[in-house]
C-alpha cells in the first residue's frame, strides 16, 4: 500500500478545514488536506446569499465570495491538497487509510489529525415524521443545492418545517424564483435561527411562522399534497382539535443539523453530554493529537466562526507536535442550570493567560445572568437582557480569575434575582 506522511493531515476543505489547512502551514508544518468533493469551500459553495466575511474581512460577503477569499489565503501558504479524497478509516494511531480519485488506495501517517467533517442534516426518518414517503420531500440543504448549484426549484407550493437558517434563507430564496412558501412551522415556542434571517426572509416576505406546531403527518401518494400539522403545548405533547391542514406539492425540513462524527465509532474516544467527542481545552480530543473542529464539533451559526476555530485548532495541534501533551491540565468545566452544548472539556489557557469557552442557552431567557462558580466561589458574572438557544455564546476566561487550578468550573445560567 502507497503511503504519504504529514505532519498535520487535515479532513475536510470548508471553512474550518481551510482555516486549519492555512494556519498550520503557515506555522511552518508540513499540511496535507483532503477533501471527497471535486472543489474546496464545502457548503459555502451553494450558499449564494450575503452574510459571510463580517468578521474576518470586515464586508459582507455571499458564501463563494468568502470560500474564494478563504482559498486565496491558503493560496499564500505550502499546503497539499487532494480533492475527490474519502477517508475510509481513522485509527488511534491517527493513521488513516484513504481512497483517492488520483492517488487510489494509500495509508496516511501524520503527527496530528484535525477532523473538519462538518455537519449533516437530520433527514424525515431522524425526526420520526408520520405519514407516506412520497416525491417532494427535501431537506433545506438538499433543496438549496438543487435550486442553487443545479437550477432546479423543488415546488410550486412549499410548506417548510423547522426554522433553521438555512430553512429561513430558503424561504426567501424560494419566493424570490416565484414560488409559494404556505408558511414555516416551529416545534418549539421559540425561533430556531437568527432573528434576523427572520426579519429579512419571512416577515419582509409575507410568510407566515408557526410556533409550537409542527407536522403531523404528510398527506400523498406520487406526490406530496399535503401536510396535516397539529400545534403543541408547553411540554411538546399535542393539543387536540388543534390540527390544520396545509395543502402544498413540497415539504422541506429544517430541523437542525447534526455534527459528522462518523470516522471516529471506531477510535472510542471519550464523549461529551452531546454524544460527541470529548475535546479539552485545546480542542483535542482524548486521542492524543486528534483534533476537532467546525461543525463536526458543534454546530457554528457564522461559518466566520468555524474558519476562526479551525485555525486555532491548527495553532493547538502545532504545539502538540512541538512537544506540548497534556491539553487536560486545566480545570473541567462543568455545565449546570440553563446550559446546553458546553465546551470545551477544561480550560486551556494560552500563553497569554487566556482560555476560551461557549455554549447555547438551553431556552429563551429574559434578564439573565451567567454565574461562573469554583470551590462554591463566584469568579464571574455576566448579565444580558436576552439569552436565545438560536446564538452560541462565546465568553473569554482569564487565568487571574480562577481561585485554583484544579477544582471544576461550573456554569450556571438563570433569571437574574
Amino acid at each position: 500500500m502507497k503511503t504519504k506522511e504529514a505532519d498535520v493531515l487535515v479532513i475536510g476543505g470548508g471553512a474550518a478545514g481551510l482555516g486549519a489547512a492555512t494556519e498550520a502551514a503557515k506555522e511552518g508544518k508540513s499540511v496535507l488536506l483532503l477533501e471527497k468533493g471535486n472543489r474546496l469551500g464545502g457548503i459555502l459553495n451553494q450558499c449564494i446569499h450575503v452574510g459571510f466575511g463580517l468578521s474576518l474581512f470586515k464586508k459582507e460577503l455571499t458564501g463563494p465570495e468568502f470560500s474564494y477569499e478563504l482559498l486565496e489565503l491558503l493560496k499564500k501558504e505550502k499546503a497539499e491538497v487532494m480533492l475527490e479524497s474519502i477517508v475510509i478509516s481513522l485509527k488511534p494511531d491517527l493513521s488513516a487509510e484513504v481512497l483517492s480519485k488520483e492517488e487510489g488506495y494509500l495509508k496516511i501517517l501524520p503527527k496530528a489529525v484535525i477532523l473538519a467533517t462538518g455537519s449533516l442534516e437530520r433527514s424525515a426518518g431522524a425526526i420520526g415524521l408520520s405519514g407516506d414517503r412520497p416525491g417532494g420531500i427535501y431537506s433545506a440543504g438538499e433543496a438549496q443545492l438543487l435550486l442553487n448549484l443545479k437550477g432546479h426549484l423543488v415546488g410550486k407550493k412549499i410548506f417548510i418545517l423547522g426554522s433553521g437558517d438555512v430553512g429561513l434563507i430558503m424561504a426567501r430564496r424560494f419566493s424570490l424564483e416565484g414560488a409559494e412558501v404556505v408558511a414555516v412551522a416551529e416545534r418549539n415556542p421559540y425561533l430556531g435561527g437568527l432573528l434576523r434571517n427572520k426579519v429579512q426572509c419571512l416577515d419582509d416576505f409575507g410568510i407566515p411562522l408557526l410556533l409550537s406546531r409542527t407536522v403531523k403527518r404528510v398527506d400523498g401518494k406520487e406526490r406530496v399534497r399535503g401536510v396535516l400539522t397539529v400545534g403543541l403545548d408547553e411540554e411538546g405533547k399535542e393539543i387536540a382539535g388543534s390540527e390544520v391542514y396545509y395543502e402544498c406539492d413540497t415539504l422541506v425540513l429544517s430541523v437542525g443539523l447534526i455534527p459528522n462524527w462518523g470516522l471516529l465509532k471506531t477510535i472510542k474516544g471519550e464523549k461529551s453530554s452531546s454524544g460527541g467527542p470529548m475535546v479539552y481545552g485545546g480542542l483535542m480530543s482524548s486521542i492524543p493529537g486528534l483534533f476537532v473542529a467546525g461543525n463536526s464539533l458543534h454546530v457554528h451559526d457564522l461559518a466566520d466562526e468555524a474558519y476562526i476555530e479551525g485555525v486555532e485548532s491548527a495553532k493547538e495541534a502545532c504545539r502538540y507536535i512541538d512537544g506540548e501533551k497534556d491539553f487536560r491540565e486545566g480545570p473541567a468545566i462543568v455545565a449546570k442550570e440553563g446550559i446546553a452544548g458546553l465546551l470545551p472539556g477544561n480550560l486551556h489557557f494560552s500563553e497569554e493567560g487566556k482560555a476560551e469557552l461557549c455554549f447555547r442557552p438551553k431556552l429563551p431567557l429574559v434578564d439573565g445572568e451567567l454565574i461562573l462558580e469554583q470551590g462554591g466561589k463566584t469568579i464571574k458574572k455576566l448579565f444580558k437582557m436576552k439569552w436565545l438557544p438560536s446564538i452560541m455564546e462565546h465568553l473569554t476566561i482569564t487565568k487571574n480569575l480562577l481561585i485554583n487550578y484544579h477544582d471544576p468550573i461550573e456554569v450556571t445560567l438563570r433569571r437574574k434575582a
